[in-house]
């Protein structure tokens, strides 16, 4: 069962002016229009106008009776999970790829080559034929030549090994 929580406003007792709104009754209606609205934007679902008695005090010791018009919003509560529906997500065709297997690695570690055997265009590529260095393959020379194994671990004797 869903579960709400609810909200009453006071009615507007006197209309609204605005720019293209004319008369008592329009002025009336924008009011109201203008009060749901607010209310919507916050979440809250109007359900209806209610008109109720009230009583309240006239001098010391009287009392009389009133009407008072409310209007009575109602939004589903936050902790409220009967609403809830999960549903399934349909699977989609995956295609899995097998891993490869150590020998497999190890016999496709030359360079492929193109079939007009063109050489390699990559960064590598052209540091090892010998074409100037640029950006990128010059941080990647000094990134080799700094992460070295350490041969100890005395942090002094590995400090001297870097060098």
């Amino acid at each position: 069962m869903t579960k709400f929580e609810f909200k009453v406003v006071p009615a507007p007792a006197k209309g609204r002016k605005a720019r293209g709104v004319k008369g008592t009754d329009g002025r009336f209606a924008y009011a109201l229009e203008s009060v749901m609205n607010e209310m919507a934007a916050e979440g809250w679902e109007f359900l209806r106008t209610e008109t109720l008695p009230s009583e309240e005090r006239s001098g010391l010791t009287s009392t009389t009776m009133s009407f008072r018009s409310v209007m009575v919003f109602r939004r589903q509560r936050a902790d409220d999970v009967s609403a809830f529906r999960p549903r399934l997500l349909e699977k989609t065709a995956q295609k899995v790829l097998p891993r490869p297997q150590p020998a497999e690695v190890a016999s496709k570690a030359a360079p492929d080559t193109t079939e007009e055997d063109e050489p390699q265009t990559g960064f590598i590529a052209r540091a090892e034929a010998g074409e100037p260095a640029n950006l990128p393959v010059a941080l990647l020379a000094r990134a080799r030549s700094v992460t070295r194994p350490r041969t100890s671990e005395d942090p002094d004797q590995a400090a001297e090994a870097a060098e």
